[in-house]
């Protein structure tokens, strides 16, 4: 039997779109030392150059999170930074400038979404970025590049807390501190996807949206105490911890027995595990981790309407700065998008 010979480098691809010359430099927001949001800045700064399986991509937009602003204040995953100026952020949607070899997945103009390796590589507040290629996927078609920015990080956490350490599926009891941000509307919405019962901790300003995205129950944390009206959950997912009002400590009061407590934010209450295992309860905490592979099931999910992204507000790349202090401002309903450029 013949072999079916390989597509070549210059077959036409339908998903893909016509990408120009590489410049030698490109715009960044960049910040020279640790400090407030005012010490973030535009600067011009060499192009990184891709090695071995990487991806050369273009970015359009690219996500703002809670760590990049504690990365920029000092906090964070800032002990990794090895040098300054350092550019910033984690998620980006982009079109591929170039692939490591002519039959790659990714070939040049695909439009991919994803995570890059910061702090070890540049960050995606820039007009390019190098990426692994097992960190991307092809940007869900019913997205803009605004839109598919604001995935990544928040809903690869999600399903990382929901999908993959919560196992979640029908009938099992879930509790979500924190429902209305980046990740907790994304992990509300995988749990019910999966049948579970989902009580979110919320506003009343956003209970009726909470409930849209599949919440059944939604405590209004500022009138009401949730172990006065939540008890025996199999699992507590807290994206808040210890941070705000001992959220975390009370959390393992309303779980069953031998229920799990899942933490993010670990910083707020480094005794955890310890508390739980006295309260006849399991704990883990979660790190997320660049995953193409479930963000390729992601972007399914997102193109068939069973999940959605909802951005809060679009800055530009020149307004880094404001976009920062709006996330440490705390009320942010879903995601913060900075655009880097047209398309």
């Amino acid at each position: 039997m013949r072999a079916r010979p390989l597509r070549t480098a210059s077959a036409p691809r339908p998903d893909t779109t016509p990408v120009g010359e590489t410049p030698e430099t490109m715009r960044a927001a960049v910040f020279d030392t640790p400090g407030e949001s005012s010490v973030l800045h535009i600067a011009t700064v060499p192009v990184p150059s891709p090695v071995i399986s990487e991806l050369l991509v273009r970015v359009h937009a690219a996500g703002v999170n809670p760590i990049d602003a504690k990365t920029r204040a000092g906090r964070g995953v800032a002990p990794a930074i090895d040098s300054f100026p350092s550019t910033i952020g984690f998620d980006f949607s982009g079109t591929v400038v170039s692939s490591p070899y002519e039959s790659h997945p990714f070939p040049p103009g695909t439009e991919v979404f994803g995570m890059t390796h910061f702090p070890r590589s540049g960050g995606t507040y820039a007009e390019y970025v190098v990426v692994p290629t097992l960190s991307v996927a092809r940007k869900p078609a019913a997205l803009s590049h605004v839109e598919a920015a604001g995935v990544p990080l928040a809903a690869l956490t999600a399903w990382g807390l929901v999908v993959e350490t919560a196992r979640a599926h029908e009938g099992q009891r879930i509790l979500i501190h924190a429902g209305s941000g980046g990740v907790g509307h994304f992990a509300v919405q995988f749990a019910a996807y999966f049948g579970a019962h989902v009580t979110v901790t919320g506003s009343d300003h956003n209970a009726s949206w909470l409930r849209e995205l599949g919440a059944s129950v939604v405590v209004d944390y500022k009138t009401t105490r949730f172990e006065d009206v939540v008890a025996d959950v199999d699992v507590v997912i807290d994206l808040v911890g210890n941070v705000s009002d001992s959220t975390g400590s009370r959390s393992l009061t309303v779980l069953r027995p031998g229920g799990l407590y899942i933490i993010v934010p670990t910083g707020s209450w480094p005794e955890y595990a310890h508390a739980a295992d006295e309260a006849g309860v399991r704990a883990t905490s979660f790190k997320v981790s660049p995953d193409g592979a479930a963000l390729s099931t992601i972007a399914r999910l997102l193109d068939s309407g069973s999940v959605q992204v909802y951005i809060d507000q679009i800055f530009e790349l020149e307004d880094a700065a404001a976009s920062h202090r709006a996330v440490e401002d705390g009320h942010t309903r879903g995601k913060i998008v900075l655009r880097v450029a047209e398309g």
